[in-house]
């Protein structure tokens, strides 16, 4: 029985993961379509609530406007849990959508955790570069009693607490490999280190590996929920077990045989670690790449995101790329996508681990979205 989750977010929760556990097999699609909630509550627990960013369509809400309580936003767990509650209370989680509290710091906080001081702005957050100097910079080490990581692990708590099961709460978007080192050194630095001290990249590249599994088990114990499963703050995401998204950003700046090297060796020991992981392909750069990615036998699922000057997720234009890596074994998460886009998107590519995420315009239209796909499953 799932005890807490029998209430009007998400009274079919069992069946929903079940589906997600589904997709990551390559088994059946699933659909996640947001909605702002019809019988939504007139009033709600956080009239007070600060601005904070949510992934999945969510609005920026703007009460303070300074640099200090911007910060305050991001790390006071009060507000957080005030603004998640209001949040899920006026949103309607359609087919295999599910509420959760969105638990990350800015995308890439593992680089907070080895140094980096962050800069918070209202919809993201910049990492200040810390090594200066790659010969006499201490090794890169995961430390517990960090104070960032010590605040994030405070606000994971206090989501734990508020939600007396009625929702999850997700990992962190920690980000790995490359892209932390970039935070850390400086992308323009770490360019010229690919060249000039390789071996240097190499070694940061696994510390920054063993840093991650070490932060990674010490939230998974604390989010880690009934099913012994887990979800992950980007991109929408749950497994019965330790679930991310992985990634590389910086991939678009060095060439395949360069991924090949720094990148996927460290990506196969990340993928290999956890028990699901799906890649976040972000633009047409990244491509090149896709191969490489494909020929990772422990990574399940890729996600898409197009660049913001071409067409989302939904469009045709990109039925070949998922066509070729469902082809390869690997399930693929298409975002963006618009309601009257998800048949035609089914009927082309097919439904077998499809995993496609919509935003509607209200629940009425979820509703008949969901509806629609129903012929669809299995």
């Amino acid at each position: 029985m799932d005890s807490g989750w029998d209430n009007f977010w998400k009274p079919d929760w069992a069946q929903t993961r079940e589906r997600l556990t589904a997709w990551w097999r390559h088994e059946g699609f699933v659909l996640h379509v947001f909605a702002h909630r019809a019988d939504a509550p007139e009033k709600v627990t956080n009239t007070q609530a600060p601005f904070y960013y949510l992934h999945a369509g969510l609005d920026t809400l703007t009460t303070g406007r300074t640099p200090a309580d911007i910060a305050d936003g991001w790390i006071n767990p009060a507000r957080r849990v005030a603004l998640a509650e209001h949040y899920l209370a006026n949103t309607f989680f359609g087919g295999e959508a599910f509420p959760a509290f969105d638990s990350h710091l800015g995308p890439g906080s593992l680089a907070m955790f080895l140094g980096s001081e962050p800069d918070f702005a209202v919809d993201t957050v910049w990492y200040s570069p810390c090594i200066t100097d790659p010969d006499s910079h201490p090794p890169l080490a995961f430390d517990p009693s960090n104070p960032w990581f010590c605040r994030q692990k405070a606000l994971l708590e206090a989501a734990m607490q508020a939600s007396g099961g009625r929702y999850l709460v997700t990992m962190p978007d920690l980000i790995e490999n490359v892209d932390t080192l970039a935070s850390l050194r400086g992308t323009q630095e770490l360019m010229l280190d690919f060249i000039e001290r390789p071996d240097w990249v190499r070694q940061q590249i696994a510390n920054i590996n063993q840093v991650y599994f070490a932060a990674y088990d010490a939230l998974f114990a604390v989010i880690r929920d009934m099913w012994g499963g887990s979800s992950f703050s980007a991109f929408c995401i749950w497994g019965p077990g330790k679930t991310a998204k992985v990634q590389c950003d910086l991939c678009a700046m060095i060439s395949p045989r360069m991924f090949a090297e720094f990148v996927a060796p460290a990506l196969a020991e990340q993928c290999d670690w956890l028990d699901y992981a799906m890649y976040h392909l972000d633009g047409t750069q990244a491509i090149p790449h896709l191969d490489a990615l494909l020929a990772l036998d422990g990574l399940d699922a890729i996600e898409w995101t197009p660049q913001v000057s071409l067409p989302q997720g939904g469009d045709p234009m990109w039925y070949d790329l998922y066509r070729r890596i469902l082809a390869a074994g690997k399930s693929v998460q298409a975002i963006g996508v618009k309601p009257h886009e998800v048949i035609p998107l089914l009927e082309a590519v097919g439904t077998d681990g499809l995993y496609l995420m919509v935003n509607a315009g209200s629940q009425t239209e979820a509703e008949a979205l969901v509806a629609a796909v129903e012929p669809y499953r299995r």
